[in-house]
């Protein structure tokens, strides 16, 4: 996941950055809570900075940092020391700061004198707000210079800044404050064994009104926000405690994760991630949408409505859009407008568009109403348009990218780093490149609207689209397939020439059916080789190949999202063992990151550190990540329905370590389930009425496209599958 200009990279955060999260708004500090403009740090709202520097002093001393722990993504609380003037080690002076991030930051500072003498304390915090583009902060290149002015009123400071029209504001207000044009100061003795505090707030004006912030001992709106999350997923036991606490944190994440569309607040769809990617991503939030949809169905229905709102309508070679397209990322401030070349939206991405048709299809097995799916046909359609006019770039059948400027990505798949796609010798490949995996989802585009056709009678489309599949699958097996590696090809470059490089991209077309059955044994022997599998997960490029590098973003490092694609794919073929092996190595990585998966982590042996090696700038949260834990459960479940079919599948394979999973509020439909499930066993609970409960995996789409009159409510009967109707044992 990378901003779409080739050249941005984060820099470094600072040692302990904590990072806090809620909807489109984000924090990040150093570990007493100080805020430092010289470096990537700072509250961002709709991807501005308002706040650039933030900084806590008692007599002239910072804060030494003790600790600092996130309550929730939104609320961390740090404990620090004053240093005492004479040298001493230990001070009688202790300080809490409990912060939370919203629109923008509410934070609680308690001052604890732990001596027998009174202190008396001059407390400052000084403010900065450069109202910086999050691009600029990124890039550490702040261009635009605000003309600030600074308006004070008792215990409140306003910062105003305009630059060529635009205007913003920020108000930074304390209990009990005296403020001044640098900052706001607290003159205060505190008695022997006593306390001191106040809470402080920094809000955006909008309109020349702030944001507010709610009063003491009421709940504030993240926490209601949190509520009503908590209230609506799925509530999870599960025997392994470890474990557990990973899938909580997932649902916390994901939570904090959620973002309103601002053209439609009653939507919610699904940011990529923090730092940097608190906006909507076509790829990243259609996968976490998909690998989300057993704990809530809506998150996905909301990001297909958003993305097919600002699918693409002409041709716009600045920005990359294309009749049909759907976006790669959009950005909520005007400003940001800059950064993306005059567009609040940016459209180079190969996969979208046939992800998102994908996910027209699984929400069409969710169990939403027939005329919330049609809604969405015509722009489903618009994106296979797309896919046969745009993304066959050439006619030969295969959706390729190339850049048609000079400032827009390279590569456009999901490893979009400039040297992701290489050769066996490190070779670049050149554009334009049509990817392995961005087959299988064209594939998978072209049998979830087959079905949907011949759900809706129209046999003729139906039967075009089966064919298109056939036709790929059979082309893609010819060319794609490397007989004397026994892999595939990671992609075809602008000569048709194969990429030979052994990655992770493969691993995609197992979960999409695309590969022919007699060539997946050896392929999954490739990707479960020591060569590939780092005993944390499945690397994204093999360590006999020229570019491998354990420590680069995509040429030898571990992506949690891409492991569980590749452990949904093993599931489809049998591979149970293997899958069990990945599912397990990502649930154990995540242990040492207190149950939090980050986007991706180093490619180094398990052997060799025995720990997961951190990468340096990887997004915590990140949405397709913080989906990942909730995936792997739910895959080694074997969970799944087509509501529309009459059917819930769950044929449980978990690893005896996982202890018993007890899942109840679980969506289905209008209803909610409870699911026990031990080992190989299971129980549902509350079925609704008209739906029954199969052993075996839930067909896939291109099953039901080969013989659709046999999947009718009633009439399943493929092979190995067993049904129960009721409160019964699946």
């Amino acid at each position: 996941m990378t901003g779409w200009n080739t050249e941005t990279a984060a820099g470094p955060l600072g040692a302990g950055t904590i990072t806090l999260v809620e909807g489109s708004s984000f924090c990040i500090s150093g570990p007493n809570g100080d805020i430092h403009p010289d470096l990537p740090q700072g509250v961002f709202h709709l991807d501005t900075r308002i706040l650039s520097r933030w900084q806590l002093r008692i007599n002239d001393q910072p804060l030494e940092p003790l600790a600092a722990e996130l309550k929730q993504p939104y609320r961390a609380l740090f404990a620090c020391r004053v240093p005492r003037p004479d040298g001493y080690a230990d001070s009688p002076l202790l300080v809490e700061r409990l912060r939370e991030v919203g629109a923008g930051i509410l934070e609680e500072i308690t001052v604890r004198n732990y001596s027998r003498q009174p202190a008396r304390c001059t407390i400052t915090l000084t403010a900065e707000a450069d109202f910086a583009d999050l691009f600029e902060v990124k890039e550490a290149r702040i261009t635009r210079v605000w003309k600030e002015t600074r308006r004070v009123e008792n215990d409140s400071l306003e910062i105003r800044g305009q630059w060529e029209g635009f205007r913003k504001s920020v108000i930074i207000r304390g209990e009990g404050a005296g403020a001044g044009s640098k900052a706001l100061g607290f003159r205060v003795t505190i008695p022997a064994f006593g306390q001191w505090n106040t809470r402080v707030s920094v809000l955006p004006a909008a309109e020349g009104k702030p944001f507010s912030h709610p009063s003491r001992g009421e709940l504030s709106p993240s926490d209601r926000r949190r509520q009503e999350w908590v209230a609506k997923i799925p509530v999870l036991q599960i025997g392994n405690r470890s474990i557990q606490r990973t899938l909580r944190r997932s649902y916390e994440d994901l939570g904090a994760l959620r973002i309103q569309d601002p053209d439609h607040p009653e939507r919610v769809v699904v940011a990529a991630g923090a730092p940097w990617f608190m906006t909507l991503f076509g790829r990243d939030s259609l996968w976490a949408s998909e690998m989300a949809l057993p704990v809530d169905p809506s998150l996905a229905l909301g990001t297909l409505r958003t993305l097919a709102d600002r699918q693409g309508k002409e041709v716009n070679t600045d920005t990359e859009e294309e009749p049909g397209k759907i976006l790669h990322e959009v950005r909520l401030d005007v400003s940001s407008g800059q950064a993306l070349r005059g567009s609040s939206a940016y459209y180079g991405s190969v996969d979208a568009t046939p992800l998102f048709m994908v996910a027209v299809g699984s929400v069409s097995r969710w169990g939403f109403a027939k005329d919330t799916i049609a809604e969405l046909l015509p722009n489903a359609d618009r994106a296979l348009d797309w896919i046969r006019h745009y993304g066959d770039r050439d006619g030969d059948g295969y959706v390729e990218y190339g850049r048609p400027n000079q400032h827009g990505l390279i590569n456009q798949g999901w490893k979009d780093s400039w040297d992701g796609i290489n050769f066996a010798d490190g070779t670049l490949a050149e554009a334009p490149i049509a990817l392995a995996e961005v087959q299988a989802y064209v594939h998978g585009a072209y049998v979830a609207r087959a079905w949907m056709a011949y759900d809706d009678g129209d046999l003729a489309l139906a039967s075009e689209l089966r064919e298109r599949a056939d036709r790929l699958k059979q082309k893609f097996n010819e060319d794609f397939w490397m007989p004397d590696k026994g892999y595939y090809a990671v992609a075809l470059d602008k000569d048709k020439r194969q990429v030979d490089a052994c990655a992770s991209n493969m691993g995609h077309c197992l979960w999409f059916g695309l590969m022919d059955e007699d060539k997946v044994p050896s392929v999954v022997e490739h990707l479960m080789s020591p060569k590939m599998f780092s005993g944390w997960g499945v690397r994204t490029l093999a360590t006999d190949m020229a570019a491998y590098n354990p420590a680069s973003y995509h040429n030898g490092s571990v992506w949690p999202h891409d492991n569980a694609i590749i452990m949904s794919g093993l599931l489809r073929y049998g591979y149970i063992e293997e899958a069990q092996r990945i599912g397990t190595a990502l649930l154990e990585a995540a242990e040492y990151s207190d149950g939090r998966l980050p986007e991706l982590f180093c490619g180094f042996d398990r052997a060799r550190f025995t720990e997961p090696v951190p990468y340096p700038t990887a997004c915590s949260p990140q949405a397709w990540a913080a989906t990942t834990p909730i995936h792997v459960v739910t895959s080694l479940m074997r969970y799944d329905t087509h509501i529309s079919l009459g059917g819930i599948w769950l044929d449980p394979v978990l690893p005896p370590d996982f202890g018993d999973v007890h899942i109840s509020n679980a969506p289905m439909g209008d209803a909610r389930i409870t699911i026990d499930a031990s080992g190989t066993d299971a129980t549902v609970r509350g079925i609704p009425e008209g739906l029954t409960v199969y052993r075996g995996q839930r067909p896939w789409m291109s099953e039901l496209v080969e013989q659709p009159q046999l999947w009718r409510p009633g009439t399943l009967h493929r092979p190995g599958d067993a049904a129960n109707r009721g409160d019964a044992p699946a």
